[in-house]
């Protein structure tokens, strides 16, 4: 009995199929991954950010705008983040981050020149923990 072939028709629409089945989990997979790599870049940046505000700190005398403009940089950041993310940790750390920055902002505006930044080093590297994949 001679093997029996399949339409050329049917055999493209399983292939379509099949393809439509294997795109799709891919497309999401990629949105996932594209979350994370903003989270990782987002905080890389703020991270350089706090590296400026704990130089701003130590050179307060200097420039004291200087802590101000660190930690308006962290503020855009963490909105920037804040905004993209459905994932409770990363949430958690950038509310984590946003009140250690609020705690210097006040200690500053209250006059210390040379407030504690543990807090806001700390929280940034709990986000960077959180947003590695």
């Amino acid at each position: 009995m001679p093997a029996r072939r399949r339409s050329r028709p049917r055999r493209t629409a399983v292939l379509a199929a099949a393809a439509a089945l294997i795109a799709i989990p891919a497309a999401v997979g990629c949105s996932a991954v594209d979350k994370a790599l903003d989270c990782v870049q987002t905080a890389d940046s703020i991270a350089d950010s706090v590296t400026d505000l704990q130089q701003a700190v130590e050179n307060a005398s200097n420039d004291p705008a200087q802590a101000d403009e660190a930690l308006a940089s962290i503020d855009k950041n963490l909105d920037k983040i804040g905004d993209k993310t459905d994932n409770a940790d990363v949430s958690k750390a950038v509310g984590d981050l946003n009140k250690a920055v609020d705690n210097v902002r006040t200690a500053i505006k209250n006059g210390d020149e040379t407030p504690d930044v543990t807090p806001v080093t700390d929280a940034a590297g709990e986000l960077t923990k959180v947003c590695t994949p």
